[in-house]
């Protein structure tokens, strides 16, 4: 099964240059469910011919909010939109998550609670508490029509939507391993808009297990299956 990777942006140089790309970092993680890849930079205003270029989408994250005036972000709505009308399944992650909500209705917004940055636990649906690494403040506030939350914990609310049988969109960042997310912090940790205490909080944290793993095998299973994989 091939999976088009649509790159909404790129990790800081220094993370880049250790771990890949985005593309590089899905790939990783989802690689062991037999799917193959390729990669369009939609940030660059590479875009695919249509759905049927691949048998299944992924939308990573990015730098940018969803609400924010970027060339791309209005094709790769109307491409968000055609990929749910063709049948086909779509997963997207953290900025994915936002812009398949704004695409299908929904709101998006600079949430005044701040950041999440670091291990946060959610509870899901299909797998009680799971354990993954965020790094936003933008949020999903609306929901669209259709959405169904399947992933919350007390500071985001809608953590985790599906939609049907066709997409299945995450807030936190499976590919963001405890590694990646230790060089994220030695890059971005002293920017002052974080929090000191909570940079201390994710730096301490960083020693503790995630649950990437399990949350790979939940999207691979719904790029497969669709919603009975819930």
């Amino acid at each position: 099964m091939k999976i088009g990777i649509l790159q909404t942006g790129y990790p800081p140089d220094p993370v880049k240059d250790k771990h890949g790309s985005f593309d590089v970092m899905f790939q990783r993680l989802l690689e062991p469910h037999g799917f193959t890849f390729q990669t369009w930079n939609v940030v660059d205003m590479q875009f695919p011919d249509g759905p049927e270029a691949a048998d299944g989408w992924l939308i990573t994250g990015s730098r940018h909010g969803a609400y924010e005036d970027h060339p791309f972000i209005p094709p790769l709505e109307d491409f968000i939109r055609t990929v749910q009308g063709s049948g086909r399944r779509m997963v997207g992650i953290c900025f994915g998550h936002q812009i398949v909500a704004q695409a299908l209705g929904g709101r998006v917004e600079k949430f005044a609670g701040g950041w999440a940055v670091g291990r946060r636990t959610y509870d899901f649906t299909a797998l009680g508490d799971v354990h993954l690494n965020a790094w936003h403040q933008d949020q999903v506030v609306t929901l669209p029509e259709g959405a169904e939350v399947i992933g919350t914990n007390d500071f985001c609310a809608n953590a985790a939507l599906v939609y049907g049988d066709s997409i299945l969109t995450v807030q936190a960042h499976p590919e963001l391993s405890n590694p990646i997310i230790a060089d994220y912090l030695a890059v971005r940790g002293d920017d002052p808009m974080y929090p000191r205490d909570m940079i201390a909080q994710a730096l301490q944290d960083n020693t503790k297990p995630t649950d990437e793993i399990r949350v790979a095998a939940l999207l691979a299973d719904f790029l497969k299956n669709g919603q009975g994989a819930l």
